[in-house]
């Protein structure tokens, strides 16, 4: 059996996303905020969301918005953990093993699992979505491809 989420479940989840960026009556961050609770909440593999932003002209990342339990890892140099390994690649990362990665940071004994998605502006890698999951290699293309989407989304809410 696959842990994968429904397609109705993403389609949904995509409708809810875009009422969010839509409400301009919220700040940028509340409504960050909202879709990593929105997709936190839906998604049950989905159990901590976060966006990471690349810190001013520092060559690390800064935790924007999440959902999940508190981190400690609200700073990411670039190139350390998946997260920072995104950074410098511009490129999806799909871990199905988080212990099989020699450069994971661990952030809770309880995740397995952790897909990054780069987030772009005019070209420009400026952050990412993280995803950690308590359960082992639940990822699939779906995933990946909705998460791109989540992230033109709010390329777009970033760009206005």
């Amino acid at each position: 059996m696959s842990t994968s989420v429904s397609t109705n479940i993403l389609d949904n989840l995509k409708l809810e996303v875009e009422t969010i960026i839509d409400n301009k009556n919220l700040s940028v961050d509340h409504r960050l905020t909202q879709i990593c609770e929105a997709l936190e909440s839906k998604v049950d593999y989905y159990d901590w969301v976060g966006f990471y932003f690349k810190n001013g002209d520092k060559p690390e990342l800064k935790l924007r918005a999440y959902a999940g339990e508190e981190t400690d890892h609200k700073i990411i140099p670039f190139g350390k953990g998946i997260c920072g390994q995104v950074a410098v690649s511009n490129e999806n990362f799909v871990v199905p093993d988080v212990k099989a990665q020699d450069n994971y940071i661990a952030c809770s004994i309880f995740v397995k699992a952790e897909i990054v998605i780069p987030l772009f502006v005019n070209g420009e890698n400026i952050g990412q979505i993280d995803i950690d999951s308590h359960t082992a290699d639940p990822f699939t293309d779906a995933d990946t491809d909705f998460l791109v989407w989540v992230n033109k989304k709010v390329a777009e809410l970033l760009e206005a």
